[in-house]
């Protein structure tokens, strides 16, 4: 099913605006591909102090993280799509619309309540959206994607008129960038041509942008098959069967498996192993196997090379050359495995 409302990247000209993000004050400084951040964790926020006005206000504000006011992405441009893996796709469209503003990905919350999926665990963990924005700065103008996020039962009904005129006028941005097959509007009524008309009808720029494919596989990750799209479900159908190679082609790096470090662990009686279960995984692993010549990182602090293997109840770490010095308990709170390319 082709849904119109999984787009996420909001480009924006933010100039001097105060802008939330994950609780913090977010300066926005200079214009365009000059800008830089900072962050002011004294003033921080969120939604504290807020009065009833600003409180009744938030219930019709598109952006659920930015504050009343909304100004996060003003003058900016829209990049729209589906951004759950950050894939190579997802990079083209931050990168076009990056060289009209900043870079910032608006995600989707609720979706999976309001339309009744069953829950899918993250291709990319939470905490390690922001490593990867930061990544895509040196091809974004040396700016790092920031990342909002919208309420999708407050989208989910708007035909594909409303909705390019809620980014015109709510969120006040001067242009959009989409893919060649995006959909929009209610029951995705909406398509690249009709967003195009809309936005010279609202006085926005649109740039549509053609399909990314991958470089080297066909169907199912066959080698030597035709040219296929980049998307997110072509990374799970790889993690599904255990093609982290495949899956780094699409993604355009290592997938990174992020697991919580549970409050009883300690990895000082492993030595150079240690087991974590697979209930502390915070994104979606390949299949079960061994899988050679991955990284082991303590947060984000590479520890060495190492060999994994995932069973039915554990995630299983070996570093490569035998017993070696791993991290005290509680010097980290998440264990990262970068694996395939």
């Amino acid at each position: 099913m082709n849904l119109a409302y999984d787009f996420s990247w909001i480009i924006s000209v933010c100039r001097g605006y105060r802008c939330l993000k994950d609780g913090h004050n977010v300066s926005v400084h200079n214009s365009l591909k000059g800008l830089h951040f900072s962050t002011d964790v004294s003033n921080s926020s969120g939604s504290q102090g807020l009065d009833k006005d600003d409180m009744e206000s938030m219930k019709y504000k598109l952006l659920v993280d930015c504050g009343p006011d909304q100004e996060c992405v003003t003058g900016g441009i829209v990049a729209l799509g589906k951004f759950d893996a950050l894939h190579l796709g997802h990079r083209e469209l931050a990168i076009q619309a990056s060289r009209a503003g900043t870079p910032f990905l608006l995600s989707f919350v609720g979706m999976a309540e309001v339309l009744g999926w069953e829950y899918r665990a993250p291709i990319v963990a939470k905490c390690d959206r922001k490593r990867v924005l930061s990544s895509w700065a040196p091809l974004c103008g040396d700016v790092v994607p920031l990342e909002f996020h919208v309420e999708f039962s407050k989208v989910r009904q708007l035909s594909p008129r409303q909705f390019v005129e809620r980014l015109s006028k709510d969120l006040r941005v001067s242009g959009v960038v989409a893919g060649e097959n995006y959909r929009f509007g209610y029951r995705a009524s909406g398509d690249a041509s009709e967003l195009v008309r809309l936005c010279e009808e609202y006085g926005l720029e649109a740039h549509i942008l053609s399909s990314v494919l991958d470089s080297k596989r066909g169907g199912g990750g066959a080698a030597g098959g035709s040219k296929e799209l980049v998307s997110s479900t072509r990374v799970r159908q790889a993690l599904a069967v255990g093609d982290v190679n495949y899956v780094a082609e699409l993604l355009g790096r290592r997938h990174r498996l992020v697991l919580r470090v549970p409050e009883d662990f300690d990895s000082a009686a492993e030595g150079s192993k240690l087991s974590i279960p697979r209930s502390c995984l915070l994104n979606q692993q390949p299949k079960e196997g061994l899988y050679e010549s991955c990284s082991l990182l303590a947060d984000d602090r590479l520890i060495g090379p190492c060999n994994v293997v995932i069973s039915t109840s554990h995630v299983h770490v070996e570093l490569e050359g035998g017993p070696g010095q791993l991290l005290a308990k509680g010097d980290y709170r998440h264990v990262g495995i970068d694996l395939g390319g």
